[in-house]
């Protein structure tokens, strides 16, 4: 399953319903735009939405830490980077930042767990053992 391409990089414009009133990006909207990125990054990993719907095995968030830095304003385009940081037998780790194409400037960086899980039994699995243990 482990492919051994542990990083991704996304685009993303702030839209309208990403926003409030004052034309900022909601929390709600980053944790979105990271899912994402997350997502693809799952398929590099061997973990693609088809074989996911076929084992019925997912990565589940079990917990997420975010910094905002800065706000991202309606318009802005967004490069998500994302890249698995750290492996160990039950969960994994990924970290991410959102940086403002026009500036360069650091918007967000976001650290999620996550662990495997079968469903519909809602079992969590050890990751497969050709996954490598430790920092990526």
């Amino acid at each position: 399953m482990f492919s051994g391409e542990t990083t991704i990089e996304t685009r993303e414009e702030v839209m309208f319903f990403d926003t409030d009133c004052g034309g900022v990006v909601h929390n709600i909207a980053y944790l979105r735009m990271i899912e994402t990125c997350r997502t693809r990054l799952a398929a590099k990993l061997g973990m693609d939405l088809r074989s996911m719907s076929e084992t019925q095995v997912f990565p589940v968030v079990v917990r997420t830490e975010i910094d905002y830095r800065r706000s991202a304003k309606l318009g802005d385009w967004l490069t998500i980077r994302g890249r698995l940081e750290e492996i160990s037998r039950a969960r994994f780790w990924c970290a991410f930042e959102m940086i403002r194409e026009s500036d360069g400037q650091l918007l967000v960086t976001a650290r999620q767990a996550l662990a495997l899980v079968k469903m519909p039994e809602g079992k969590p699995m050890r990751l497969p053992a050709d996954w490598p243990t430790g920092p990526v």
